[in-house]
Protein backbone atom coordinates (compact mmCIF):
# COMPACT_ATOMS: atom_id res chain seq x y z
CA UNK A 1 0.00 0.00 0.00
CA UNK A 2 1.04 3.60 -0.50
CA UNK A 3 2.01 5.71 2.48
CA UNK A 4 -1.00 7.02 4.41
CA UNK A 5 -2.55 10.04 2.74
CA UNK A 6 -3.19 13.33 4.48
CA UNK A 7 -6.08 12.95 6.89
CA UNK A 8 -5.49 9.25 7.58
CA UNK A 9 -4.67 9.84 11.23
CA UNK A 10 -7.94 11.72 11.66
CA UNK A 11 -9.86 8.89 9.99
CA UNK A 12 -8.06 6.42 12.24
CA UNK A 13 -8.89 8.51 15.32
CA UNK A 14 -12.51 8.82 14.22
CA UNK A 15 -12.71 5.10 13.52
CA UNK A 16 -11.29 4.21 16.92
CA UNK A 17 -13.32 6.83 18.79
CA UNK A 18 -15.69 4.27 20.29
CA UNK A 19 -12.74 2.21 21.51
CA UNK A 20 -10.85 5.20 22.89
CA UNK A 21 -13.93 6.52 24.68
CA UNK A 22 -14.58 3.20 26.38
CA UNK A 23 -10.95 2.70 27.32
CA UNK A 24 -10.03 6.15 28.56
CA UNK A 25 -13.14 7.57 30.23
CA UNK A 26 -13.07 5.10 33.08
CA UNK A 27 -9.30 5.11 33.34
CA UNK A 28 -8.93 8.88 33.48
CA UNK A 29 -11.82 9.23 35.93
CA UNK A 30 -10.15 6.70 38.21
CA UNK A 31 -6.63 8.09 38.10
CA UNK A 32 -6.75 11.84 37.42
CA UNK A 33 -5.21 13.90 40.23
CA UNK A 34 -4.82 10.85 42.45
CA UNK A 35 -1.71 8.96 43.52
CA UNK A 36 -1.22 5.68 41.68
CA UNK A 37 -1.55 3.10 44.41
CA UNK A 38 -1.16 -0.61 43.79
CA UNK A 39 -4.93 -0.96 44.16
CA UNK A 40 -5.49 1.54 41.37
CA UNK A 41 -2.94 -0.17 39.16
CA UNK A 42 -4.81 -3.42 39.68
CA UNK A 43 -7.98 -1.58 38.58
CA UNK A 44 -6.13 -0.34 35.48
CA UNK A 45 -5.13 -3.87 34.55
CA UNK A 46 -8.75 -5.04 34.86
CA UNK A 47 -9.95 -2.13 32.69
CA UNK A 48 -7.43 -2.99 29.98
CA UNK A 49 -8.52 -6.63 30.00
CA UNK A 50 -12.17 -5.51 29.70
CA UNK A 51 -11.11 -3.41 26.69
CA UNK A 52 -9.96 -6.67 25.04
CA UNK A 53 -6.23 -5.97 25.25
CA UNK A 54 -5.78 -9.43 26.77
CA UNK A 55 -4.36 -10.40 30.18
CA UNK A 56 -0.70 -10.66 29.17
CA UNK A 57 -0.57 -7.34 27.35
CA UNK A 58 -2.65 -5.68 30.08
CA UNK A 59 -0.18 -6.86 32.72
CA UNK A 60 2.84 -5.59 30.77
CA UNK A 61 1.20 -2.24 29.99
CA UNK A 62 0.23 -1.79 33.62
CA UNK A 63 3.80 -2.54 34.70
CA UNK A 64 5.20 0.03 32.26
CA UNK A 65 2.61 2.52 33.50
CA UNK A 66 3.67 1.78 37.06
CA UNK A 67 7.37 2.17 36.29
CA UNK A 68 6.76 5.57 34.71
CA UNK A 69 4.16 7.06 37.05
CA UNK A 70 3.87 5.04 40.24
CA UNK A 71 3.33 7.14 43.38
CA UNK A 72 2.72 10.39 41.50
CA UNK A 73 -0.39 12.44 40.93
CA UNK A 74 -1.17 12.69 37.23
CA UNK A 75 -3.60 14.56 35.01
CA UNK A 76 -5.67 13.22 32.10
CA UNK A 77 -3.14 14.15 29.40
CA UNK A 78 -0.31 12.41 31.25
CA UNK A 79 -2.42 9.29 31.72
CA UNK A 80 -3.21 9.11 28.02
CA UNK A 81 0.41 9.76 27.00
CA UNK A 82 1.65 7.04 29.33
CA UNK A 83 -0.94 4.56 28.07
CA UNK A 84 -0.19 5.39 24.43
CA UNK A 85 3.53 4.92 24.98
CA UNK A 86 3.00 1.58 26.75
CA UNK A 87 0.61 0.26 24.07
CA UNK A 88 2.92 1.51 21.32
CA UNK A 89 5.81 -0.41 22.88
CA UNK A 90 3.66 -3.55 22.90
CA UNK A 91 3.01 -3.16 19.18
CA UNK A 92 6.19 -1.65 17.75
CA UNK A 93 7.81 -5.01 16.98
CA UNK A 94 4.57 -6.32 15.43
CA UNK A 95 4.43 -3.77 12.60
CA UNK A 96 4.93 -5.22 9.13
CA UNK A 97 5.15 -3.96 5.55
CA UNK A 98 2.99 -4.91 2.59
CA UNK A 99 4.57 -3.83 -0.70
CA UNK A 100 3.71 -6.18 -3.57
CA UNK A 101 5.29 -3.92 -6.19
CA UNK A 102 8.73 -4.35 -4.66
CA UNK A 103 8.83 -8.12 -5.20
CA UNK A 104 8.99 -10.55 -8.12
CA UNK A 105 6.54 -10.47 -11.03
CA UNK A 106 3.89 -11.71 -10.88
CA UNK A 107 3.58 -11.16 -7.14
CA UNK A 108 0.95 -13.61 -5.85
CA UNK A 109 -1.12 -12.65 -2.80
CA UNK A 110 -3.50 -15.11 -1.14
CA UNK A 111 -6.30 -13.77 1.08
CA UNK A 112 -7.58 -16.08 3.81
CA UNK A 113 -10.02 -15.74 6.70
CA UNK A 114 -13.58 -16.64 7.67
CA UNK A 115 -16.58 -15.53 5.66
CA UNK A 116 -17.64 -12.05 6.69
CA UNK A 117 -14.19 -10.97 7.86
CA UNK A 118 -13.81 -8.47 5.03
CA UNK A 119 -11.55 -10.50 2.72
CA UNK A 120 -13.30 -9.56 -0.49
CA UNK A 121 -13.53 -5.86 0.35
CA UNK A 122 -9.90 -5.78 1.49
CA UNK A 123 -8.78 -7.44 -1.74
CA UNK A 124 -10.80 -4.93 -3.76
CA UNK A 125 -9.29 -1.96 -1.95
CA UNK A 126 -5.78 -3.30 -2.49
CA UNK A 127 -6.53 -3.87 -6.19
CA UNK A 128 -7.71 -0.27 -6.54
CA UNK A 129 -4.60 1.04 -4.79
CA UNK A 130 -2.29 -1.01 -7.03
CA UNK A 131 -3.96 -0.13 -10.33
CA UNK A 132 -3.98 3.49 -9.22
CA UNK A 133 -0.19 3.22 -9.09
CA UNK A 134 -0.06 1.81 -12.62
CA UNK A 135 0.17 -1.90 -11.83
CA UNK A 136 -1.35 -4.60 -14.02
CA UNK A 137 -3.49 -6.59 -11.59
CA UNK A 138 -5.39 -9.88 -11.91
CA UNK A 139 -8.20 -10.45 -9.39
CA UNK A 140 -9.13 -14.12 -8.86
CA UNK A 141 -12.46 -15.21 -7.33
CA UNK A 142 -11.24 -18.30 -5.48
CA UNK A 143 -14.28 -18.51 -3.20
CA UNK A 144 -16.10 -20.61 -5.76
CA UNK A 145 -18.77 -21.77 -3.28
CA UNK A 146 -20.43 -18.39 -2.77
CA UNK A 147 -21.88 -16.78 -5.89
CA UNK A 148 -22.38 -13.54 -3.96
CA UNK A 149 -18.68 -13.38 -3.16
CA UNK A 150 -17.79 -13.85 -6.83
CA UNK A 151 -20.13 -11.07 -7.92
CA UNK A 152 -18.96 -8.73 -5.18
CA UNK A 153 -15.36 -9.28 -6.23
CA UNK A 154 -16.26 -8.78 -9.89
CA UNK A 155 -17.68 -5.36 -9.00
CA UNK A 156 -14.54 -4.45 -7.07
CA UNK A 157 -12.33 -5.55 -9.99
CA UNK A 158 -14.31 -3.42 -12.40
CA UNK A 159 -14.15 -0.45 -10.04
CA UNK A 160 -10.40 -0.92 -9.70
CA UNK A 161 -9.87 -1.40 -13.47
CA UNK A 162 -8.27 -4.76 -12.75
CA UNK A 163 -8.72 -7.92 -14.79
CA UNK A 164 -10.90 -10.65 -13.31
CA UNK A 165 -10.98 -14.46 -13.33
CA UNK A 166 -13.66 -16.78 -11.99
CA UNK A 167 -15.16 -20.22 -12.58
CA UNK A 168 -18.70 -21.63 -12.37
CA UNK A 169 -20.06 -22.25 -8.83
CA UNK A 170 -18.45 -25.15 -6.93
CA UNK A 171 -15.49 -25.34 -9.31
CA UNK A 172 -12.10 -26.43 -8.01
CA UNK A 173 -10.51 -23.36 -6.42
CA UNK A 174 -7.02 -24.81 -6.73
CA UNK A 175 -7.45 -25.33 -10.47
CA UNK A 176 -8.58 -21.73 -10.86
CA UNK A 177 -5.57 -20.47 -8.89
CA UNK A 178 -3.23 -22.59 -11.04
CA UNK A 179 -4.70 -21.18 -14.27
CA UNK A 180 -4.59 -17.63 -12.90
CA UNK A 181 -0.89 -17.73 -12.04
CA UNK A 182 -0.08 -19.34 -15.40
CA UNK A 183 -2.01 -16.56 -17.16
CA UNK A 184 -0.30 -13.90 -15.07
CA UNK A 185 3.15 -15.23 -16.01
CA UNK A 186 2.29 -15.49 -19.68
CA UNK A 187 0.63 -12.07 -19.93
CA UNK A 188 2.98 -9.98 -17.81
CA UNK A 189 0.85 -9.17 -14.77
CA UNK A 190 2.46 -7.40 -11.85
CA UNK A 191 0.23 -8.74 -9.09
CA UNK A 192 -2.25 -11.61 -8.68
CA UNK A 193 -4.79 -11.24 -5.85
CA UNK A 194 -6.55 -14.52 -4.97
CA UNK A 195 -9.67 -14.61 -2.80
CA UNK A 196 -10.46 -17.87 -0.97
CA UNK A 197 -13.36 -19.52 0.82
CA UNK A 198 -13.78 -19.14 4.57
CA UNK A 199 -16.26 -21.80 5.64
CA UNK A 200 -15.22 -22.73 9.17
CA UNK A 201 -18.20 -25.05 9.54
CA UNK A 202 -15.92 -27.69 8.09
CA UNK A 203 -12.62 -26.47 9.46
CA UNK A 204 -10.36 -29.28 8.27
CA UNK A 205 -11.98 -29.33 4.85
CA UNK A 206 -11.28 -25.62 4.50
CA UNK A 207 -7.67 -26.00 5.60
CA UNK A 208 -7.14 -28.87 3.17
CA UNK A 209 -8.54 -26.75 0.35
CA UNK A 210 -6.30 -23.80 1.21
CA UNK A 211 -3.24 -26.03 1.40
CA UNK A 212 -4.15 -27.50 -1.99
CA UNK A 213 -4.37 -23.99 -3.48
CA UNK A 214 -0.90 -23.23 -2.13
CA UNK A 215 0.53 -26.52 -3.48
CA UNK A 216 -0.76 -26.04 -7.00
CA UNK A 217 0.29 -22.39 -7.16
CA UNK A 218 3.83 -23.49 -6.28
CA UNK A 219 3.80 -25.81 -9.30
CA UNK A 220 3.62 -22.71 -11.49
CA UNK A 221 5.70 -20.37 -9.33
CA UNK A 222 7.77 -22.15 -6.64
CA UNK A 223 8.06 -19.07 -4.40
CA UNK A 224 4.34 -18.29 -4.54
CA UNK A 225 2.24 -17.24 -2.81
CA UNK A 226 4.58 -14.39 -1.94
CA UNK A 227 2.11 -13.12 0.65
CA UNK A 228 -0.65 -14.91 2.53
CA UNK A 229 -2.74 -12.29 4.30
CA UNK A 230 -5.08 -13.35 7.10
CA UNK A 231 -8.04 -10.96 7.28
CA UNK A 232 -9.60 -10.60 10.75
CA UNK A 233 -12.74 -8.69 11.74
CA UNK A 234 -12.17 -6.53 14.84
CA UNK A 235 -15.88 -6.55 15.69
CA UNK A 236 -15.73 -10.22 16.71
CA UNK A 237 -13.47 -9.25 19.61
CA UNK A 238 -11.45 -12.02 21.16
CA UNK A 239 -12.87 -14.54 18.67
CA UNK A 240 -10.32 -13.01 16.31
CA UNK A 241 -7.65 -14.67 18.46
CA UNK A 242 -9.25 -18.07 17.92
CA UNK A 243 -9.38 -17.44 14.16
CA UNK A 244 -5.71 -16.43 14.11
CA UNK A 245 -4.89 -19.65 15.94
CA UNK A 246 -6.90 -21.83 13.52
CA UNK A 247 -5.34 -20.37 10.37
CA UNK A 248 -1.90 -19.60 11.79
CA UNK A 249 -1.31 -23.18 12.94
CA UNK A 250 -1.90 -24.72 9.52
CA UNK A 251 -1.40 -22.07 6.86
CA UNK A 252 1.81 -20.08 6.40
CA UNK A 253 0.43 -16.63 7.19
CA UNK A 254 2.82 -13.80 6.28
CA UNK A 255 0.75 -10.90 7.58
CA UNK A 256 -2.51 -9.88 9.25
CA UNK A 257 -5.11 -7.37 8.10
CA UNK A 258 -7.45 -6.12 10.84
CA UNK A 259 -10.69 -4.75 9.42
CA UNK A 260 -13.76 -2.93 10.80
CA UNK A 261 -11.91 -1.19 13.61
CA UNK A 262 -14.49 1.59 13.29
CA UNK A 263 -17.32 -0.84 14.04
CA UNK A 264 -16.32 -1.85 17.56
CA UNK A 265 -15.78 -0.30 20.98
CA UNK A 266 -13.03 -2.88 21.57
CA UNK A 267 -10.42 -2.08 18.96
CA UNK A 268 -7.84 -3.00 21.59
CA UNK A 269 -8.25 -6.62 20.47
CA UNK A 270 -5.57 -5.87 17.88
CA UNK A 271 -3.01 -5.89 20.72
CA UNK A 272 -3.40 -9.53 21.88
CA UNK A 273 -3.82 -10.68 18.27
CA UNK A 274 -0.51 -9.02 17.40
CA UNK A 275 1.17 -10.55 20.44
CA UNK A 276 -0.21 -14.05 19.84
CA UNK A 277 0.58 -14.24 16.14
CA UNK A 278 3.86 -15.21 14.55
CA UNK A 279 2.93 -12.82 11.74
CA UNK A 280 3.03 -9.01 11.84
CA UNK A 281 0.08 -6.66 11.46
CA UNK A 282 0.44 -5.19 7.97
CA UNK A 283 -2.80 -3.34 7.20
CA UNK A 284 -5.76 -1.98 9.15
CA UNK A 285 -9.18 -0.80 8.01
CA UNK A 286 -11.38 1.82 9.64
CA UNK A 287 -14.10 2.39 7.06
CA UNK A 288 -15.65 1.43 3.75
CA UNK A 289 -13.70 3.83 1.54
CA UNK A 290 -10.70 2.74 -0.52
CA UNK A 291 -8.44 5.09 1.46
CA UNK A 292 -9.67 3.62 4.76
CA UNK A 293 -7.35 0.62 4.40
CA UNK A 294 -3.82 1.70 5.22
CA UNK A 295 -0.48 0.39 6.49
CA UNK A 296 -0.44 -0.39 10.18
CA UNK A 297 1.63 2.08 12.20
CA UNK A 298 1.98 1.07 15.84
CA UNK A 299 2.49 4.55 17.26
CA UNK A 300 -0.43 6.12 15.38
CA UNK A 301 -2.70 3.25 16.36
CA UNK A 302 -1.73 3.46 20.03
CA UNK A 303 -2.32 7.21 20.18
CA UNK A 304 -5.69 6.92 18.45
CA UNK A 305 -6.71 4.04 20.71
CA UNK A 306 -6.37 6.27 23.80
CA UNK A 307 -7.87 9.34 22.17
CA UNK A 308 -4.72 11.38 21.56
CA UNK A 309 -3.95 13.54 18.56
CA UNK A 310 -1.02 12.92 16.25
CA UNK A 311 2.25 14.40 17.45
Amino acid sequence: MTEPKKGWFQRLADGLSRSSKQMTEQVTATFTKQPLTQEKLDELEEMLIEADLGPHSAARITQRFSDAKFGKSVDEAEIKEALAEAIGEELSSRQGTFDPLSGPRPYVVLFIGVNGSGKTTTLGKIAADLTGRGAKVLVVAGDTFRAAAVEQLRVWAERAHADFMSRPPNSDAAGLAFDAVERAKAQGYDVVLIDTAGRLQNKQGLMDELLKVIRVVKKVEPDAPHETLLVLDATVGRNALAQENIFGNQIGVSGIVMTKLDGTARGGVLVPVAQASDSPIKLIGVGEGIDDLQPFQARAFARSLVGLEDA
